[in-house]
């Protein structure tokens, strides 16, 4: 039976390092508008309100931006691409799918097209406040008294 070189990581740890190499909010919220625009096409009749085109573009934008909002997240290379794509995409529900969503499906696919285009895959992880505050304190405990004084 064979030993792994590495100790397991939990499911939740493998979750969030899978995470951190991609836009994964951007991806999440831009699938989410569309999936929110999806199930505003069918409210009813009288909830819905009817504006511009209706039929077939009506649901291809919306599903476009849910499958642009997964690939984001399964293939971030071109992040740049799908991110410009489901900006316009989100834009054009507001003619095509009762106001984008009645206005929160459209804010989401715009909120989450804005995030992918920005994220930065090779940028160093942040560092919290407390963890930088210890950094700092230590660093000044282990300068030896009076180094930072000239004479």
């Amino acid at each position: 039976m064979a030993v792994p070189d590495r100790p397991r990581q939990g499911a939740r740890r493998a979750f969030r390092g899978w995470r951190a190499r991609r836009p994964f909010w951007g991806g999440l919220l831009l699938a989410l508008g569309g999936g929110e625009i999806l199930l505003t096409e069918k409210a009813s009749l009288k909830v819905v309100m009817h504006i511009g085109m209706q039929g077939l573009a009506g649901y291809l934008l919306p599903t476009l931006m849910l499958l642009l909002g997964l690939l984001i997240l399964f293939n971030p290379g071109q992040r740049l691409f799908y991110s410009i794509t489901g900006v316009l995409l989100s834009l054009g529900t507001w003619l095509t799918s009762n106001l984008g969503g009645f206005l929160l499906g459209l804010l989401l696919g715009v909120t989450g097209s804005c995030l992918a285009f920005g994220w930065l895959p090779d940028q160093e992880p942040r560092v919290s406040r407390r963890k930088r505050r210890r950094q700092a304190r230590a660093a000044r405990a282990a300068a030896p008294k009076g180094a930072g004084t000239t004479a």
